[in-house]
């Protein structure tokens, strides 16, 4: 069972979720989440919650426990918040690389799935008439503490564009794409390290490339400890390929440590 995930306290949440409802067949059904009406089209979900999804760390046992089931996948619907309130359509994994600000645990990731972020990343690029721009953003905020892969897939980044109905359209017909074909994806995968929060190049490899991203380390995370790097290759749904450095984009000790990591697991380094 997938679960594409919502909250009344989101207004892009809400917007994603009327335009999954009105487009894409989903139906009320007699199952509750949290007090709210699930919709169901075939093998997926949505559910509802009364508070910020970003804090809502074990979410997967709490569908389990009120409904019985175990996501494969969850997919966040939510908003994205900038000071620069830049119109954007993004998607990420969650996690801390050091202190949990925004929900989720100090220094835990949770289960990046490459292959769907990737197309993600394609369909919104595709879908893209807004003139917006599509990016990954690096992994941040919570929840970490799933057990099951998770991304985030976002409308940003102030109140006018999180309404913005076309917006809707696109995210919502992207993760109807996604989970219809991220299973039978094949890319390569890899971390990414260093950049800038949005990720320029790595969105631009994953666009132009084979190549499709899990968790992605930012420079502001620098320097980065090894173990939370050997984190993000084992907190990968998919089998990890190589690891990814923004060379300019990183401070020196995280490259040779990425550099020295590859090598020593056997795995490619691209540094760009």
């Amino acid at each position: 069972m997938n679960v594409i995930m919502t909250t009344k306290v989101d207004l892009a949440s809400m917007n994603i979720m009327k335009k999954l409802i009105e487009n894409f067949g989903f139906k009320e059904t007699d199952m509750v989440f949290d007090g709210n009406p699930v919709y169901r089209n075939g093998e997926t979900l949505i559910l509802t919650t009364n508070d910020e999804m970003i804090y809502y760390d074990n979410l997967d046992k709490a569908i389990e426990s009120q409904l019985g089931l175990k996501p494969e996948i969850i997919v966040f619907a939510s908003r994205h918040s900038s000071k620069q309130k830049l119109p954007a359509l993004t998607t990420h994994v969650t996690g801390n690389w050091g202190k949990a600000m925004y929900g989720g645990k100090d220094g835990s990731l949770a289960i990046a799935v490459p292959s769907a972020m990737k197309l993600a990343l394609l369909k919104m690029n595709e879908l893209n008439d807004l003139g917006w721009t599509v990016c990954y953003e690096a992994t941040h905020h919570g929840p970490s503490e799933l057990d099951v892969p998770s991304f985030f897939i976002e409308i940003g980044s102030s109140e006018e564009e999180w309404v913005n109905d076309r917006a809707g359209e696109i995210i919502a017909e992207t993760i109807v794409h996604v989970l219809d074909n991220y299973k039978g994806a094949k890319f390569r995968v890899a971390v990414g390290i260093g950049g800038g929060h949005y990720a320029p190049k790595q969105t631009k490899r994953a666009l132009e490339t084979d190549l499709a991203f899990g968790h992605i380390a930012p420079k502001y995370t620098h320097p980065l400890p090894r173990e939370m790097l050997l984190k993000a290759i084992q907190r990968t749904a998919e089998k990890v390929d190589a690891i990814y450095v923004d060379w300019k984009g990183s401070k020196g000790e995280t490259r040779q440590l990425a550099k020295g990591l590859a090598e020593e697991l056997g795995l490619e380094f691209i540094r760009d």
